[in-house]
């Protein structure tokens, strides 16, 4: 019997010790949607729920990841922290993106764990974004004009805290391509009549730990209930992609999902 518990024991320890290993191996994904006739394209760099609490990678790992990559535009996708003590840990991250300096800014979104923060320290996490040129999008958009040809970044507020608003974030868009960056996926099936080119969200972790399947998503919405929480998808005749993320929350750890770098490639003529 005594045996048996040391065994268990060392199995469990052993497969923590793996699933804390995972939050460091880092999957940099490439999702090339260019058409095949396509001369021009669009780069963007997509990272999503850092989550300064539980992230494995360091700033100077980040910057060692994105050495000497061209990129067109950057977009974080919500979930940064959620406690004030967090936001200077952050700012070493926001340097190393900033230091990239892409061509069309940096853009973000903010997801339901920046929500758990106070009025007081949310206005301080937007104004640290915002001081490293990185606006915060909050139901608004910005147009870009890239080769003559407008782009929007639509920012729709994050879904499960009730904060977004379609028609809001759409209300001053200019003919062109619509890119859109918002948390939770969950609002693509509200986008009926709204159209857009490319979505890009997080909040699902990937599942962040799956026995063998990510039962507990099932309680976030309709998409992991189809099993939709990672990866290039469609609907609405458009493509939308759900970061694996970056940080975890809760503990430390990962099981059958990896962290993620994402680089986008879209067509903009």
């Amino acid at each position: 019997m005594l045996f048996f518990i040391l065994f268990s024991l060392l199995v469990i320890s052993f497969l923590l010790y793996k699933a804390k290993k995972n939050t460091a191996d880092i999957n940099i994904n490439h999702i090339d949607l260019t058409d095949n006739n396509s001369k021009d394209s669009f780069s963007i760099l997509h990272l999503s729920d850092l989550h300064m609490e539980n992230i494995s990678l360091t700033p100077n790992d980040l910057a060692l990841k994105l050495e000497n990559k061209q990129i067109d535009l950057i977009a974080l996708t919500g979930d940064f922290l959620d406690r004030k003590k967090s936001i200077p840990k952050l700012i070493p991250y926001l340097k190393v993106l900033q230091n990239i300096n892409p061509k069309y800014g940096m853009y973000a979104v903010l997801g339901n764990h920046d929500y758990v923060l106070k009025k007081s320290s949310l206005e301080k996490l937007i104004d640290v974004l915002e001081q490293h040129n990185c606006p915060v999008l909050q139901n608004e958009s910005r147009t870009i004009s890239v080769d003559g040809k407008n782009i929007n970044i639509i920012g729709i507020d994050n879904y499960s805290t009730n904060h977004s608003d379609i028609a809001q974030a759409y209300k001053k868009i200019q003919p062109g391509k619509n890119i859109v960056l918002t948390h939770d996926p969950n609002i693509v099936l509200e986008m009926e009549g709204y159209s857009f080119d490319y979505l890009m969200a997080g909040h699902f972790h990937g599942g962040q730990i799956c026995y063998p399947k990510a039962f507990h998503l099932a309680k976030m919405g309709k998409l992991p209930r189809k099993n939709i929480i990672k990866g290039l998808h469609r609907m609405h005749n458009a493509s939308f992609y759900i970061s694996e993320g970056l940080g975890q929350t809760g503990v430390n750890i990962r099981i059958g999902s990896r962290p993620e770098i994402a680089f986008h490639k879209l067509s903009i003529s």
